[in-house]
């Protein structure tokens, strides 16, 4: 939604920005307030007053995430900055969502409710303080998704939100799965090389061959 001043909302309905302040006053329209303590005014209380359909109203979303509980300081650290940026711009959030959960994992519940939103069609925009609070690889990809659903990602690039030591713990998590597989499969190698039926082990053995004509020669001679 976009912020409007008194004088804007004024002209949009045909009124004088005394009426407005009047109406304000007398809870007929009620005003927001900046914290410098300013009227304006939202889309949405236009379409609402003038009667017009709200169904179609899509949100603008804030999302931070961290990978662990001891950073729960930068969670605020995200939505304050991008606060500031969507006010500096007349932008109001209608929600704010932060989570706690590795950029690595896909099935983080939140982050997958918001592309659930996404897909209905009920985000406008998402604003994120930096590529991997949204997802640590394949963001392009998530962001052409939402762009199928006419839904905006903006970055704000704020490198001090991405912590350097969670780009290094997830490094060390993706090592650590391939390590685990890289051992498993050279065990499955070794079994292979040694399983002789693989290899056609016994049928191979000229003595094996030399034992069996010999016991075949015994049974007959019986």
């Amino acid at each position: 939604m976009t912020m409007m001043k008194p004088k804007e909302m004024a002209e949009r309905l045909g009124v004088t920005v005394r009426t407005l302040q009047i109406w304000d006053k007398k809870g007929i329209l009620k005003a927001y307030r900046t914290p410098t303590n300013r009227r304006y005014y939202t889309e949405e209380q236009y379409l609402e007053y003038t009667g017009q359909s709200l169904q179609s109203k899509r949100l603008n979303v804030a999302y931070a995430r961290v990978s662990n509980n001891s950073q729960k300081d930068d969670l605020k650290n995200q939505i304050s900055f991008i606060r500031q940026y969507v006010n500096a711009k007349g932008v109001i959030l209608d929600d704010t969502i932060t989570e706690i959960g590795s950029g690595l994992d896909y099935n983080r519940k939140k982050w997958n409710e918001l592309l659930e939103k996404v897909m209905q069609n009920e985000i406008d925009t998402i604003y994120i303080t930096y590529k991997d609070r949204f997802v640590r690889f394949g963001y392009e990809w998530f962001e052409r998704l939402c762009k199928m659903y006419d839904t905006k990602i903006v970055v704000l690039n704020n490198v001090e939100t991405s912590p350097s030591q969670e780009m290094i713990d997830d490094m060390v998590s993706i090592i650590h799965v391939f390590s685990g597989r890289l051992s498993g499969l050279r065990k499955y190698q070794t079994k292979i090389q040694n399983d002789k039926s693989l290899k056609g082990g016994e049928k191979d053995d000229p003595n094996a061959k030399g034992q069996a004509v010999s016991e075949q020669n015994d049974a007959k001679g019986d």
